[in-house]
């Protein structure tokens, strides 16, 4: 393939997961809710689950861009495999959750576009340091990921047993991510770079609910 041909293709890519168009390799968690409260939730609790899952979805955006940076550039190749593994994972959380904030009434992020830019340049740097230290950034994100769900299964609405589904499958999906970074080699990262990494998705988690 040549480098014209890989160029339209990552750009085609990227320009899919900044506009919420993904496809699901699994069935939507929520799909298997039949009997729902949905219909008791009132306006402000539709727009506190919609700017959560607003949220989630900017996650998997970041997600999508970190991962095929970091696949792109590593080196060995159980590492690549394991992006492209955790990346088509990832993309089933992307559909869902844009999928889940279709229902709500609401929107993917308008800023889609610079966290998906920022994603990838982190991603460069993070595979350019080496394998060790790249899956490192993998497991500390994805323990940070974690925490972040985990205090989204106590914020949503109890009525919202979709979105609560699908935020629970995610939360699964993110540890075993996770632990498969840890397996493969990937080293500490150091406790400055983990308060900076919170540090930044505070701000996005902050922004991206709104916006």
């Amino acid at each position: 393939m040549s480098l014209i041909d890989q160029a339209i293709i990552d750009v085609d890519r990227a320009l899919r997961v900044i506009g919420g168009i993904a496809t699901a390799s699994r069935p939507n968690p929520a799909a298997q809710i039949i009997d729902s409260d949905e219909e008791k939730l009132d306006d402000k609790s539709r727009r506190h689950s919609a700017g959560l899952m607003r949220v989630n979805h900017v996650g998997e955006v970041c997600a999508q861009a970190l991962y095929d940076a970091q696949g792109r550039f590593a080196h060995g190749l159980a590492v690549k495999q394991q992006f492209a593994d955790a990346g088509r994972e990832e993309e089933d959380h992307l559909a869902w959750t844009a999928e889940r904030l279709r229902e709500l009434g609401s929107h993917i992020s308008f800023l889609n576009p610079l966290w998906y830019a920022g994603s990838y340049a982190l991603g460069t740097v993070a595979a350019r340091l080496g394998d060790a230290r790249s899956l490192g950034f993998v497991a500390e994100t994805e323990r940070q990921v974690e925490a972040h769900l985990t205090s989204h299964l106590t914020e949503l609405p109890v009525q919202d047993a979709k979105s609560r589904a699908i935020v629970q499958q995610m939360r699964e999906d993110e540890i075993a991510h996770g632990e498969a970074a840890k397996t493969l080699g990937g080293s500490d990262m150091p406790l400055p770079v983990q308060k900076a990494m919170q540090a930044m998705s505070k701000v996005m988690t902050t922004v991206a609910y709104y916006v």
